[in-house]
């Protein structure tokens, strides 16, 4: 095995009701638990997400409403996939900017406390981006030699990605092969909640990436324009954005 593990990771994918990481839900979810000695578990379940199914998302994973009519919701596996995923890292495809944003709000709704902190997440997709600029289907077309069968199903294109960050860490040796190297690899940025609405600057303070304040020290906001607090509270943002804000906020006090 390339991958150098101090602690199990867990590779994981999901597939949605849609692309919107503050309100869409999970419909099927797959996770491979890679332990520090190589040895592999998956766990693949379908999900009543509680809403419609709309069609073109049906379209892409071919998951509909009537074949998870009968499924559990997350909030009735939360506390199972938690002790699961307790004390790994996580690896995925394009999962920093959706699939891990996706999976905290669900676990922020099922009120289901998951200490993400003190994780390392690698996301594969952007390893690949930076060396060959290419999809998922490709990427493992390119580093394995093999077509992707069933691809967007949960579980074909969660082993395929573990499969990919394999042959990438062999592949390049500027790389690492921890999965601290891996994730400070993959990062995208000093992000201080999954969704990209905060981030650090150089002297660690947080600061806003959007609005009318993008780039604007949030204590300093808060300062000048108490209002803007609620307007966040009261707006469309993911829950753990909110839980970020409100601590910040109270941090103020």
């Amino acid at each position: 095995m390339n991958l150098k593990l101090k602690r199990p990771i867990i590779f994981f994918d999901l597939e949605t009701t849609g692309v919107d990481t503050a309100n869409d839900r999970i419909v099927e979810i797959s996770m491979v638990k890679v332990d520090v000695d190589g040895t592999k578990s998956v766990k693949t379940r379908r999900i009543n997400p509680e809403m419609h199914i709309p069609e073109v998302a049906t379209a892409v994973h071919g998951i509909s409403d009537e074949d998870v009519k009968d499924e559990p919701t997350f909030r009735q596996i939360a506390k199972s996939l938690a002790a699961f995923i307790e004390g790994c890292d996580f690896g995925g495809f394009n999962s920093n900017r959706f699939d891990l944003p996706v999976l905290v709000e669900e676990f922020m709704r099922a009120g289901v406390d998951v200490d993400f902190s003190r994780r390392k997440f690698v996301d594969v997709q952007t390893i690949f981006h930076r060396k060959e600029q290419r999809t998922l289907v490709a990427a493992y077309k390119f580093y394995c030699d093999k077509d992707l069968e069933n691809a967007h199903s949960a579980e074909a294109d969660t082993m395929a990605t573990y499969e990919v960050l394999e042959a990438q860490i062999e592949r390049y040796g500027d790389i690492g092969s921890t999965v601290e190297e891996l994730a400070e690899f993959s990062s995208t940025g000093a992000f201080v909640d999954f969704a990209g609405r905060l981030s650090l600057n150089d002297k660690g303070e947080e600061i806003f990436t959007f609005g009318k304040y993008k780039g604007r020290v949030v204590e300093d906001v808060f300062k000048s324009d108490p209002s803007y607090y609620s307007w966040i509270m009261n707006g469309d943002f993911p829950l753990y954005t909110k839980k970020k804000i409100t601590e910040i906020r109270l941090r103020m006090k």
